[in-house]
């Protein structure tokens, strides 16, 4: 059994099944993967950043900033290949040259500087378990940090039978280590070799193989072409002789288009992204099958336009669809990688020291993705919406029956209910969100059947929340600088390629989760003259 970090997350109870497409512990309940990437199978074999601060300090500032689960990356030479599974975490440093990073291992971890790098790895499961933080063994590679004849199947570093068999020792080496809760086969499956047949042929071997020595982990398969292809599966699945194991991974960056995200309109880019990824993979979820989206992830400082605006997209079908998600990455910095040591990360949730957060507004948007919005173990009966806006992470909240709108943490959000008359009104109310004035902020009112109160979603993506004002111009739902909701002239919703729409994107997102409710509505007076009372501007 294993503890939640917060209080109002309930006990895992492991080890983890599925149950059609979701992850579910050993009594039912829904648990959602909110895991970050961390590395460990580059040229030292030994997890980034343990030079820099003890691994507890680590697993606790995981824990801290609401992850729930590390997919911890091995090469697959650190148990087949003799010469290298002997080194002890010294000698594989000293072998590079690293000797400012073994006086910081001796600093900060002392206890691993001697022992074989296998144990190693294993000391820091031993220490995110402590730490009540889940684990998916992935293997990443075959010879650490190279990434020339890894890509396929009969590879020069790929032979089938050996990643088997390296496959099948891990299993074994971690079966009874209960915070080990699924094994990724493989990462990105790459190269002009790579074929469909071979695919299962070798998938469903290595699966069959991981179950047999660990049958308590999840068993996770990636697809095609950078892990982004499981098309394939749309009318074939895998034979496999154990059920309620079984789930899919997939990739996405914004990369993924190369540079789409900044030639082109969002709301049209977003669509295609959005297509192309259901088409590709996400169609798995329909077929009732678990989908962790296993890589993702942007820039942390900032400044990449294209990760910034494909992050405002992916960021809203995570939360539509309710994924499980590996974000890329933990790692602040890394002993040495493409022949820099001290390779600054900018990718990395953590600094280069490893101890600050890089950028805690990222963290914000993505804290509400940590909890599931509905599942297994969730009460069937309170379904309702929540009004997410991707760009902040936050949701829509009401803070009086007379003030604006505003956005706010999404645990402390309103349940709405998105009907049929297209009104998005307050649970159990007959309040409803009005689009009163061009520039003035979005309010409650209760003639829900004027046009002022009806909203659709429109542009290509699907994010525009739209509505007509008392003159019947078309307006949207806006954020302002203050993160009150207004009600502004849509923008960016086509054609345009520097127009940023991200304030006026916004998802209705459907949840059950019962820790989202609509507090008790006070009348008064206002309401008997609402345009009197009227907050202006």
């Amino acid at each position: 059994m294993i503890s939640k970090p917060h209080e109002s997350k309930p006990t895992i109870v492991l080890p983890l099944y599925t149950n059609s497409r979701w992850i579910v512990d050993e009594g039912g309940k829904r648990v959602k993967l909110a895991c970050v990437n961390w590395v460990s199978h580059l040229e030292p074999m030994v997890a980034e950043g343990l030079s820099k601060q003890p691994m507890d300090a680590i697993s606790k500032k995981i824990v801290s900033m609401g992850f729930n689960c590390v997919r911890l990356t091995w090469p697959l030479f650190l148990v087949t290949n003799d010469s290298l599974a002997s080194l002890t975490v010294r000698q594989s440093f000293q072998s590079l040259g690293l000797f400012e990073s073994i006086a910081g291992i001796q600093a900060n971890n002392p206890s691993i500087i001697d022992l074989p790098l296998i144990k190693a790895y294993q000391a820091v499961v031993s220490s995110l378990g402590a730490n009540n933080v889940l684990v998916i063994l992935d293997n990443r590679i075959s010879k650490p940090s190279s990434s020339n004849g890894n890509g396929f199947f009969g590879n020069q570093y790929f032979d089938p039978d050996l990643w088997m068999k390296g496959l099948t020792r891990m299993a074994t080496i971690f079966n009874g280590v209960t915070n080990v809760v699924g094994m990724s086969l493989r990462n990105e499956l790459q190269g002009s070799g790579q074929n469909v047949n071979d695919w299962y042929r070798y998938m469903e071997k290595a699966a069959e193989a991981v179950h047999s020595a660990n049958p308590d982990v999840l068993v996770i398969i990636s697809g095609l072409s950078y892990g982004k292809d499981l098309s394939f599966l749309r009318n074939q699945q895998v034979n496999l002789t154990f059920t309620r194991k079984l789930a899919y991974e997939v990739h996405w960056n914004g990369l993924s288009d190369a540079k789409a995200w900044e030639s082109g309109n969002q709301n049209e880019v977003c669509k295609r992204e959005v297509d192309n990824f259901m088409r590709l993979s996400g169609f798995l979820l329909d077929q009732g099958w678990p989908l962790l989206v296993s890589e993702f992830g942007m820039d942390q400082r900032g400044t990449n336009v294209n990760d910034n605006r494909y992050m405002n997209c992916f960021i809203g079908v995570v939360a539509e669809l309710d994924l499980d998600w590996s974000l890329w990455t933990l790692v602040g910095s890394y002993y040495i990688r493409e022949g820099v040591i001290g390779f600054n990360e900018y990718y990395g949730v953590l600094d280069w020291n490893w101890y600050e957060n890089r950028n805690s507004s990222f963290l914000q948007r993505i804290s509400a993705l940590q909890s599931p919005f509905r599942g297994p173990g969730l009460p069937e009966d309170n379904l309702h919406n929540l009004i997410f806006h991707p760009l902040t992470g936050l949701c829509v909240l009401r803070e009086s029956i007379y003030k604006p709108l505003k956005l706010g943490t999404c645990n402390k959000s309103e349940a709405w209910n998105y009907l049929p008359q297209r009104t998005l009104t307050l649970k159990g109310t007959d309040f409803c969100i009005e689009a009163f004035r061009l520039g003035e902020p979005a309010m409650l009112g209760y003639t829900c059947a004027l046009s002022s109160y009806q909203w659709e979603t429109i542009s290509d993506s699907k994010m525009h929340l739209s509505s007509k004002v008392f003159n019947g111009s078309r307006a949207c739902l806006d954020v302002d600088s203050e993160n009150t909701v207004v009600v502004n002239s849509c923008k960016c919703l086509s054609g345009d390629n520097m127009c940023d729409p991200g304030s006026q994107w916004f998802k209705l997102v459907d949840s059950t989760n019962s820790s989202y409710t609509s507090p008790a509505l006070e009348l008064d007076t206002a309401f008997a003259y609402p345009y009197r009372y009227r907050y202006t501007m």
